[in-house]
């Protein structure tokens, strides 16, 4: 039956982009890939899209770490790959094979408390991250041009290039 299958020859719309297609993403063959991004913490792109303001990576833990309290104004997809985190302002763990849908608007701590080798999850951020202080003071804003720069920049030191990061925009 599956040796009958023929692939699509007709039109294709002249204005689509060609998918972006990333393979092993959980190899460890190249560390240079995971951009360094806080205390104990990388972010790998997987796709850093710039039109419509919305990236994907996947973010690592190594031992113990948080990611200070932030708001998304836009909703955030997450699934775990390996370890386990939660959020202060939650009774949850996520642990391998949990997926988090995360509404606009909500404030939370990500916090990895538990040593461990790796902890690796897929976020799918859309909009801006605001970050918060101790006080709930606006301590920093980010967005997908952010992690451009910050990926660009980490891909010119280690000797990939500035334009390394082309791989992963639309």
């Amino acid at each position: 039956m599956l040796e009958n299958l023929k692939p699509y020859t007709g039109p294709k719309s002249q204005h689509s982009l060609p998918e972006l297609f990333v393979p092993n993403v959980l190899s460890q063959d190249d560390d240079r890939l995971w951009v360094p991004n806080g205390p104990n913490r990388w972010s790998r792109p997987l796709c850093l899209n710039v039109s419509q303001g919305y990236w994907v990576h996947l973010t690592k833990f190594k031992g113990k770490g948080f990611l200070s309290r932030h708001k998304h104004p836009a909703p955030v997809h997450a699934y775990v790959l390996k370890g386990t985190w939660r959020y202060l302002e939650r009774e949850w763990v996520a642990t391998p094979g949990s997926y988090l849908y995360e509404t606009p608007g909500d404030i939370h701590t990500l916090v990895v408390d538990q040593e461990q080798d790796e902890m690796i999850t897929m976020f799918q951020n859309h909009g801006a991250i605001t970050y918060f202080d101790e006080n709930n003071q606006i301590e920093k804003i980010i967005d997908v041009f952010h992690y451009v720069k910050l990926a660009s920049e980490h891909f010119e030191k280690i000797g990939l290039g500035t334009d390394y990061v082309k791989k992963f925009l639309r």
